[in-house]
């Protein structure tokens, strides 16, 4: 029986990187409604042949309830699957989640840092914002899969300052975004926008938007009312 072989690469300054990664496991997507999602993964020591990464990481994902919903109650329904601190960690849980483009409308898929909750309020956020990318339906996967490569393999050099990602599942269109911990920190966040130009290939004229999360706070809403910064 073969097995996915997952290679990527990723550059930083004065060193490369070759990770090429034999997954040992096939592939058990979760579900279309998310409703029998694999059972969440404890954090574990990285292993002795692993290749540990900077920060430990928690995915976790948000399906909007059906009927009257208050965003003030979004992170009662974030439901966690698993930590990793290793390549080997993250790749284990990735494999188990349908790509973008296969979810359900109203789903958000985050990955941040080990404690850091996916929302404006957090402490780690509050003060800070997002980076916005708006894409037509079919287009999340590979940029999605691509941005929490980079992630992973450090290359936005920002160390804390970067918070985590989301991929948002809408009806007309699926919504990525970076989130960083101080939207007035103007050059790392340009820092991070011309990063994420660089990691995802974009072609000029794409439009990146930036949100402060006090001004998601102020109108309840993360991608409405949006600066808008096109790629030259």
């Amino acid at each position: 029986m073969s097995y996915p072989y997952l290679e990527y690469r990723y550059q930083r300054t004065k060193r490369h990187f070759l990770y090429s990664i034999y997954l040992q496991k096939t592939y058990h997507y979760l579900p279309y409604s998310f409703s029998h999602f694999l059972q969440f993964q404890e954090e574990t020591p990285v292993g002795p042949n692993d290749h540990p990464i900077q920060y430990s990481y928690t995915f976790s994902y948000f399906v909007r309830p059906t009927g009257k919903f208050d965003p003030e109650d979004y992170a009662n329904y974030v439901q966690p699957v698993g930590i990793m601190k290793s390549v080997e960690q993250f790749w284990s849980i990735m494999v188990h989640f349908k790509r973008p483009t296969d979810l359900c409308d109203k789903a958000d898929i985050h990955f941040f840092k080990t404690g850091i909750k996916p929302v404006w309020e957090d402490p780690a956020n509050c003060k800070g914002g997002k980076w916005i990318i708006r894409l037509k339906k079919g287009l999340s996967a590979r940029i999605w899969e691509n941005l929490l490569m980079a992630i992973v393999g450090e290359q936005f050099l920002i160390g804390d300052e970067l918070c985590g990602a989301v991929c948002s599942i809408r009806n007309q269109e699926d919504i990525i975004s970076l989130w960083n911990r101080n939207a007035d920190e103007t050059p790392v966040t340009n820092r991070i926008r011309d990063t994420l130009r660089s990691v995802l290939e974009l072609p000029q004229n794409t439009v990146l938007e930036y949100k402060r999360h006090d001004d998601c706070l102020r109108d309840q809403s993360s991608y409405r009312h949006t600066t808008k910064n096109i790629c030259k």
